[in-house]
């Protein structure tokens, strides 16, 4: 430093006449010093000022700092997730919550046990100084000082009296151990104030009387309710480009790809539809808010009819032959006949159980005969004649879904949520075939198709299968048709006129198309925002296909 200091800006050859060395006289050294000193342990910010939280290391037993509540309470790496509840937020180890290692005497553990079974109290395990602390009725426990079932006390209850045995020769009055209590009481009638419990609990769970005769009506929405050569609107038009009179099918059919349009008119979900028989000019619907329309598939497509006569929803229908006539189904646990052109309800049928199908006799000469299926189940054929049940098949062991007749209606196929498949002859309440099997699942909609041949049977493990309608009603192994969601709902399956498509309803609102022959599946688009309940393919068209929704709506596709 004092050789810095003598440092002077003027540049000389000459040296200075004296070797004494001079500062100049306004640099001091304390300045020099100050300017040119080197710090070798610098400022360094400690750890706790950088990091504002330290981590506090969950499995941990001891903690080296003071933390704060808002540390111990922070998440472990990350932000807090907003959606948790406090109990999916709390620090577990195990799936259920957080679980230490302890010990207890297996002794010690059964008398609590016990004790809590008997007394209703425990001591609390919870607790190191477990002397004091109990669980459960603890005004009990201090009132008993905490007595165990193995220890004596005034808590072991005393052993009821019975009255005395008498003399074994006396057979008349000998009680034996048979003897009743000193204390029984011999009379278990109620008191007023029980008795008059009982009656009001009684009032509320009494069923509601059905009504005999409630109030049927239907609302005709068109006046041209006849043509120029005044036939109804139930025979079929002839100016349609199509022959709705033949018995032949299309050739070919074609998938559907777009909506052509919708029917509205229902105000809740639609349950079914119903085509007309052998033409398929009308629509039937059954619709959640118990009401039934008749609609026009052709021409304007207007809603030509309302029929209203149940109370709750409508769960399926079916015409007769001759369409002039058709049965609904309700919750309200009538089954109704009604007339297709007056409107007019002609009969009422109930036994006080819910029907969930219901179909007619195909055949001519018993169109005076239909079968119910019910929640019973029972299957119970009635007579529309005389209003009496004249066959009752109870074979199942869960309520009947389906009813399908096959082998020229000789036959029905049935099928119920006890997961099986019965076959019964017509008028024999005796199943001649049972198909049961640990992987079948119950089946709510089953279709036969336009040949005969084939039966298509929806299942709720999301599964088409197919059985031979023909031989023994065996499972076509090679035929199963996936890729849709039915499971929990009771959607449609049907065939194309031609056999050549399968298409069915789903749970996501979609509409699903297969090729029969490949069991591919062609073609899958979205039908309805709610589920696709419903679908019927016309009789006599190659590519138009009818659909309903849980959405209330019923549309046609082509």
């Amino acid at each position: 430093m004092d050789a810095l200091s003598s440092y002077h800006s003027d540049e000389s050859d000459v040296e200075p006449e004296s070797s004494t060395l001079h500062l100049k006289s306004d640099v001091s050294i304390e300045a020099m010093k100050s300017a040119m000193a080197i710090d070798s342990a610098p400022t360094v910010e400690s750890k706790r000022e950088i990091i504002k939280v330290l981590p506090v290391d969950a499995s941990s037993k001891e903690v080296m700092h003071n933390p704060k509540y808002e540390e111990l309470a922070a998440p472990k790496v990350g932000p807090d997730n907003p959606f948790l509840t406090k109990l999916q937020s709390a620090t577990k180890n195990t799936l259920s919550g957080y679980v230490e290692a302890a010990h207890m005497n297996d002794f010690i553990f059964e008398s609590q046990r016990r004790t809590f079974s008997s007394y209703g109290y425990a001591i609390d395990p919870s607790f190191e100084n477990q002397h004091g602390n109990y669980v459960g009725d603890v005004e009990k426990a201090k009132e008993n000082d905490g007595q165990t079932v193995f220890e004596k006390g005034k808590m072991k209850p005393e052993k009821r009296k019975r009255e005395a045995w008498g003399e074994s020769s006396d057979v008349d009055n000998f009680k034996g151990p048979w003897a009743p209590f000193e204390d029984e009481l011999k009379i278990a009638m109620p008191s007023e104030e029980e008795q008059a419990l009982l009656d009001a609990q009684f009032q509320k769970t009494k069923a509601p009387k059905l009504e005999e005769k409630p109030e049927e009506k239907s609302t005709l929405h068109i006046k041209d309710t006849h043509d120029y050569l005044g036939r109804s609107f139930l025979h079929p038009p002839q100016d349609v480009g199509v022959n709705l009179g033949s018995e032949d099918p299309p050739e070919k059919c074609y998938m559907p790809k777009k909506e052509i349009h919708r029917w509205t008119g229902h105000t809740k979900g639609v349950a079914a539809i119903r085509l007309f028989p052998k033409s398929g000019h009308l629509l039937l619907s059954c619709g959640m808010d118990s009401k039934v329309k008749l609609w026009e598939v052709y021409h304007k497509r207007r809603c030509i009819q309302t029929y209203q006569g149940h109370r709750n929803a409508v769960r399926d229908a079916c015409f007769s032959n001759d369409g002039k006539q058709f049965l609904t189904a309700s919750y309200d646990k009538f089954v109704k006949l009604w007339d297709t052109e007056t409107g007019e309800c002609i009969n009422r049928f109930t036994s006080r159980k819910v029907p969930y199908c219901v179909k007619f006799n195909p055949d001519e000469d018993k169109q005076n005969l239909f079968i119910v299926g019910q929640s019973d189940k029972k299957m119970l054929t009635w007579d529309t004649r005389s209003g009496e049940i004249v066959q009752e098949y109870d074979r199942h062991l869960g309520p009947v879904n389906t009813i399908t007749f096959i082998d020229q209606n000789r036959r029905i196929v049935t099928t119920s949520d006890d997961k099986s498949i019965r076959v019964w002859e017509w008028d024999i309440p005796v199943d001649s075939k049972y198909i049961a099997d640990p992987s079948m699942h119950s089946m709510p909609s089953v279709t036969l198709s336009p040949n005969e041949k084939w039966l298509a049977c929806q299942s709720m493990d999301n599964k088409v299968y197919i059985y031979n309608a023909i031989s023994k009603m065996r499972e076509h192994r090679r035929k199963t048709f996936k890729g849709h969601m039915v499971a929990g709902y009771a959607c449609q399956v049907n065939f194309s006129p031609d056999s050549m498509y399968l298409i069915s309803g789903d749970g996501n609102g979609f509409l699903c198309i297969w090729d029969f022959k490949t069991t591919r599946m062609f073609s899958k688009f979205r039908a309805h925002e709610n589920v696709c309940v419903g679908c019927e393919w016309l009789p006599h068209e190659t590519s138009k296909v009818v659909t309903c929704g849980w959405d209330g709506l019923i549309k046609l596709w082509d």
